[in-house]
């Protein structure tokens, strides 16, 4: 054999060597999330088992959950890179940011994130570069479609509010495209953005002295957290809510409008099983969701007193009765 010859051989050993090595040692895969929720794990998990990954047995998974503490996910995101794991899949723009500062060369898929290319999290959509690709909930250009569906639901609602959680920078441009949309539709939008339980009961109290006629709700950890308080606050002081996602409904909110997250993170196991074959995740595109679902809680409705137009019900994708 030649000596050219005999280096490229080498060279295709080479490449082929990682894939080859992992067939008797499972892959490890961190998830990190920004919240407590779980929500994710089922659809992530299954899909993974579709793509023919087993935790046990050719996976294993590091479960870190900071709850809200941004000082626990930078202590997750270093463990996760001294555990040398394979690859970090993200559950939250915080959880994108405590990944990206703590490695350069670790595969990141970003999982349920708002604006990866707004945020510096990638280059772009098209072609991310760096280490990190994933998904774009699209989430800010749906701020309009929300108020479209409020003021259908009511046609004089003239004063809007939106609590969000003001510590995560994955929010403040869904903030800034719904403050656009208000402007446009000729809307008062009063903006609240609590980062701590204190802050969260002053901003209720904040709410009640502004009585806006609708309110709009952000999905993110802390929104999670205290989703119980934030229904209570909403559903007694007779406010109708509008969230992101359709788990919020399911839990006594009155409607949510956004994409399915259950298959965000099915996407994000192809995303996985994409980079554990071998591809980079600088050259593959951010994806974003293609279908988006209307929710409707009408016992919610009932107790606010709301009869839901039959429009309404109409472009629903799921009535909860």
């Amino acid at each position: 054999m030649r000596r050219r010859e005999f280096i490229s051989v080498l060279g295709g050993l080479a490449a082929a060597w990682p894939l080859g090595a992992r067939a008797q040692q499972p892959f490890k895969i961190g998830l990190l999330n920004t919240g407590a929720g779980t929500f994710f794990i089922a659809p992530f998990m299954g899909k993974l088992a579709e793509l023919g990954y087993q935790e046990g047995k050719n996976i294993v998974i590091e479960r870190k959950f900071a709850e809200g503490n941004s000082e626990r996910l930078k202590e997750f995101a270093a463990d996760l890179v001294r555990q040398h794991v394979d690859i970090i899949v993200t559950i939250g723009t915080p959880a994108g940011f405590a990944a990206k500062q703590a490695t350069s060369t670790i595969p990141i898929v970003l999982g349920g994130i708002s604006d990866p290319v707004g945020v510096g999290l990638v280059a772009s959509l098209a072609r991310p570069g760096g280490n990190a690709t994933g998904n774009s909930l699209m989430a800010p250009e749906l701020s309009a479609k929300r108020l479209e569906i409020l003021r259908t639901l009511a046609p004089g609602i003239s004063r809007f509010a939106i609590l969000w959680d003001s510590s995560n920078p994955g929010m403040a441009e869904r903030v800034r495209e719904t403050e656009i949309a208000a402007d446009r539709s000729h809307v008062l939008l009063h903006v609240v953005g609590p980062r701590t339980l204190d802050e969260l009961e002053a901003a209720f109290a904040e709410l009640l002295d502004q009585r806006p006629d609708a309110l709009l709700v952000t999905t993110e950890a802390f929104t999670r957290q205290h989703l119980a308080r934030i229904l209570d606050f909403a559903n007694r002081n007779k406010i109708p809510a509008m969230f992101e996602d359709s788990s919020y409904v399911e839990a006594g909110g009155l409607m949510s409008y956004g994409p399915s997250y259950e298959e965000v993170f099915r996407t994000a196991a192809v995303f996985v099983d994409k980079i554990l074959k071998g591809a980079k995740p600088a050259d593959l595109p951010i994806e974003q969701p293609t279908k988006f679902q209307l929710v409707i809680n009408l016992k919610t409705a009932k107790g606010l007193a709301i009869e839901m137009p039959p429009t309404l019900l109409a472009m629903a994708d799921r009535v909860i009765e």
